[in-house]
């Protein structure tokens, strides 16, 4: 919790992601931890995308920010309104639902479906989460759709769209974990200082006709497993 991790890599696209949670249980390793906000770099541009922290939930209340280039995204109300940039071509933002659910899209290169949701009293019942009335830890849910990809791209999820890429991961245990965090861990949510990363703000040799498997991350509560990524 309260670090930064790269979760793609390339040549021209760099996402982080803000993890925010609760220290562990006893008994349990790790502790409980949401994607908080996610910084998205392309071309020479910076994208952010985060929950506000939020005491008590209102699904009616936006509670999604957007910043571009660190100027606030002014996103007009209700569902299907469009925002395109006029400073990064081929940018599009529209909402998905009146609040709290947005499409993000680069032409040619990625769409990004995020949306705010609270940790619920019920999910915090039920896997002992320990969420107070001063937090509802509202946090991401992602789905990822990339269309122009390397087979050197890396990150945490960028690394199994890779050559040859065979997971760590345990399947079966009651909390599968990734490993990697001194390979993916960066100083701040806009900083490409991970030791793997590829960023170079330019343009990628990418695999042309490939069709990448969307990739949808969120918190895994009806498990209580943490975030879960699946393509």
């Amino acid at each position: 919790k309260d670090r930064d991790f790269c979760l793609v890599s390339e040549t021209n696209l760099h996402i982080n992601g803000h993890f925010i949670g609760k220290s562990k249980n006893q008994g349990l390793k790790r502790d409980f931890t949401w994607v908080q906000s996610i910084g998205v770099q392309f071309d020479s541009h910076k994208l952010y995308l985060g929950a506000n922290k939020v005491a008590k939930w209102d699904d009616a209340r936006d509670e999604l920010s957007l910043l571009l280039d660190d100027q606030p995204i002014v996103l007009q109300p209700g569902r299907g309104a469009d925002w395109e940039s006029a400073s990064a071509p081929g940018l599009k933002i529209s909402r998905l639902q009146d609040a709290n659910s947005v499409t993000v899209e680069v032409a040619e290169s990625f769409v990004i479906t995020a949306r705010v949701v609270p940790i619920t009293a019920e999910e915090s019942r039920i896997h002992k989460y320990e969420i107070t009335e001063d937090d509802c830890f509202a946090h991401l849910e992602l789905n990822f759709k990339f269309f122009a990809l390397s087979p050197q791209v890396t990150g945490v999820l960028g690394q199994t769209y890779s050559a040859g890429f065979k997971s760590p991961v345990k399947v079966g245990v009651a909390m599968p974990i990734m490993g990697g965090e001194d390979k993916f861990a960066a100083s701040d949510l806009f900083s490409a200082d991970c030791k793997v990363a590829r960023f170079a703000g330019r343009a990628i040799e990418s695999v042309a006709g490939r069709n990448f498997p969307e990739v949808a991350c969120g918190s895994g509560s009806a498990a209580g497993r943490g975030i879960v990524c699946r393509k």
